[in-house]
């Protein structure tokens, strides 16, 4: 199994539509990818790991997916049209990183 984590980073005066990200983009992402894409979930930063630290992301999702090769095809295929629905939600840039998830 593997784990895609889009990460946005918590930047001040940057803007975020946590709404329009869960409820509209990632379903598109999840419809797009099919069974590339076996499950997602979606984290919005609450607080950093101290008492009044703010969050490092302001927003996560994690794809897990059976197979690296069906994810970047189907990115390959629809790449354009996810990446493009961004400026819909926030004009962050995300951070992304592919794990093999070793324990789940």
């Amino acid at each position: 199994m593997f784990k895609i984590s889009v990460m946005y980073p918590n930047t001040p005066g940057a803007r975020f539509d946590h709404a329009y990200y869960r409820d509209k983009h990632m379903p598109l992402v999840k419809a797009r990818l099919g069974a590339a894409c076996e499950s997602y979930t979606v984290d919005k930063g609450l607080a950093g790991g101290g008492p009044g630290q703010p969050a490092t992301y302001v927003a996560m999702c994690h794809l897990f997916c059976p197979t690296l090769e069906g994810f970047q095809a189907g990115m390959a295929a629809h790449g354009q049209e996810i990446m493009g629905d961004i400026p819909n939600y926030t004009d962050l840039a995300p951070v992304i990183q592919i794990s093999e998830v070793v324990v789940g």
